[in-house]
């Protein structure tokens, strides 16, 4: 029975649930400008591109090999 027995010089906190909070002022993206990528971060982006490229093909023909359209195509 531990409860029974709390100090009152302890802080209490509410808290509150963020969807029953007040909405906050979103920042503005007004005037900024386009960020400048370096060359090594350019190169990285295609590469992730080429990749997801791939990997889309990939699911793609797996997908169709399910269903069973290559072996009709024979």
């Amino acid at each position: 029975m531990a409860a029974f027995n709390v100090t009152q010089d302890m802080t209490q906190f509410r808290v509150v649930h963020p969807l029953d909070d007040v909405a906050e002022k979103k920042c503005s993206n007004d005037g900024l400008g386009k960020i400048r990528m370096t060359r090594t971060v350019r190169v990285a982006l295609r590469i992730l591109r080429g990749y997801l490229v791939v990997m889309t093909l990939m699911l793609g023909y797996h997908v169709l090999d399910l269903a069973g359209i290559f072996t009709k195509l024979h």
